[in-house]
């Protein structure tokens, strides 16, 4: 039984790959203290990170695991712009909640959907089953 092939459009890889670009000028300008760069790089990094998001919102695997990604962002810049800014110490905690937002998407997707679409798919494939044997006997 072979593996299940795995792609995604082009266009949606190509905006992918841009969005990792942004990302890391992003993360580079953060850890190089370029404060202008840095919180300039947060909004074209998020809008791609939420424009991936809903390309990709049909597939749930891609939909769950990309919306935990925006919370990461979220989570991430917010980081960035305290400590630009000298207040990471005392508002450094509230990364929790959207980062805990991001880990829930991943969690739900884990232990609630992702079973229920492998239960799903068993009964389908169980009545396929039961229609062929059907079809033999008759």
């Amino acid at each position: 039984m072979s593996e299940p092939l795995y792609s995604i459009p082009a266009r949606f890889r190509r905006i992918e790959n841009l969005h990792i670009l942004l990302w890391l000028v992003k993360d580079i300008s953060w850890a190089m203290l370029w404060r202008p760069l840095g919180i300039a790089m947060l909004v074209p990094t998020l809008t791609v990170a939420i424009l991936i998001t809903w390309q990709t919102r049909k597939m749930k695997s891609e939909l769950f695991h990309n919306l935990a990604v925006v919370f990461w962002i979220c989570a991430n810049g917010y980081w960035m712009i305290i400590e630009f800014y000298g207040y990471d110490e005392p508002l450094r905690i509230y990364t929790t909640i959207p980062f805990s937002i991001g880990l829930f998407f991943i969690v739900a997707y884990y232990l609630v959907i992702l079973p229920r679409e492998r239960k799903k798919k068993l009964k389908l494939a169980a009545a396929a089953l039961e229609v062929q044997e059907e079809v033999i006997q008759n």
